[in-house]
């Protein structure tokens, strides 16, 4: 619930930041609910990893010449849902011209991932490549990422809505894994972008043949696929487990924030909420009701 909290200070190589924009991501409503996939701090807590705002303020050893820039920035884990936030400097990202500062939000965690998803399973030309949650955060984004690529690319999301969505931002098909025999309509599939976990990963997993991959990114359904290295063994799929240095991954939300600079990718804002509505914001999370991103708005008197 809202709450006043102590204004905070920018500390040795920290900037203080006043927030605009929040990013909310999937795993901060488990946080909430308790069924977060790794311990969560001590409650009371601040959620939140990530905001986009202008610098006011910069502690000892910061440059002071980034006072008064946009920037995006993690927050370290917690603390995002405020209207000021505190952060290290050396982390921040300035936001490129031409780029809004909500877009930019909404590139800074689902961008980075789905830019260092697709270079995981590195799509060539012509292969048909499946993204799950086609119409969530990440996967509108890797609908144009892997379509840029020179992809097939097939779209599965759940409900007509939202499978009727990714066609708009460049998919070739799209597929309702809520409808029985949906794969039969998928087809056959080289590359499948595993947004969903669960079952419907499971049954994706039957499309891959010899040569096939298999990248992850993420749980709607609340758990991981969970496909053995063996089944993948027996079927020639290589399961890709991505992994990144804080460099990469960093240099991964800047290709998504130059991409969105040259005008080849749009984030899709679907929902926006008061800084005050977080909650509200989480249960539409939660019913599978939303599609792209939801941010957090902060609005001053």
């Amino acid at each position: 619930m809202p709450a006043e909290a102590p204004e905070p200070e920018p500390g040795e190589g920290q900037a203080l930041v006043e927030v605009e924009f929040v990013n909310i991501t999937f795993v901060e409503t488990q946080m909430r609910a308790g069924n977060a996939p790794f311990p969560m701090k001590e409650p009371p807590v601040v959620l939140g990893n990530g905001v986009g705002g202008v610098v006011t303020a910069v502690g000892p050893g910061a440059d002071a010449g980034l006072v008064g820039r946009r920037v995006v920035s993690g927050t370290g884990g917690t603390g995002a849902y405020a209207e000021l936030v505190a952060v290290d400097a050396g982390g921040m990202l300035e936001v490129p011209d031409g780029v809004a500062l909500d877009e930019a939000v909404a590139l800074l965690a689902d961008g980075r991932t789905a830019v260092m998803m697709l270079r995981a399973a590195e799509p060539r030309p012509g292969e048909r490549v499946l993204v799950e949650a086609a119409a969530g955060g990440v996967g509108t984004l890797l609908v144009q990422l892997a379509k840029a690529a020179g992809a097939v690319v097939v779209a599965a999301a759940g409900g007509p809505r939202k499978a009727e969505l990714p066609l708009g931002l460049g998919a070739d098909e799209a597929v309702d894994y809520r409808e029985p025999g949906w794969t039969e309509k998928a087809g056959k599939i080289d590359v499948v972008l595993d947004g969903v976990g669960g079952q419907v990963a499971r049954e994706a997993f039957t499309l891959l043949g010899t040569g096939g991959r298999m990248v992850s990114f993420g749980l709607a359904s609340g758990e991981w696929a969970n496909i053995p290295e063996e089944d993948a063994a027996s079927r020639g799929v290589t399961l890709v487990k991505p992994a990144a240095t804080p460099e990469q991954l960093r240099e991964f939300t800047q290709s998504a924030l130059a991409e969105a600079a040259a005008g080849r990718l749009k984030p899709v804002i679907g929902q926006r909420f008061p800084l005050e509505g977080a909650a509200d914001a989480h249960t539409a999370i939660e019913s599978r009701s939303t599609v792209g991103k939801t941010l957090l708005e902060v609005r001053r008197a």
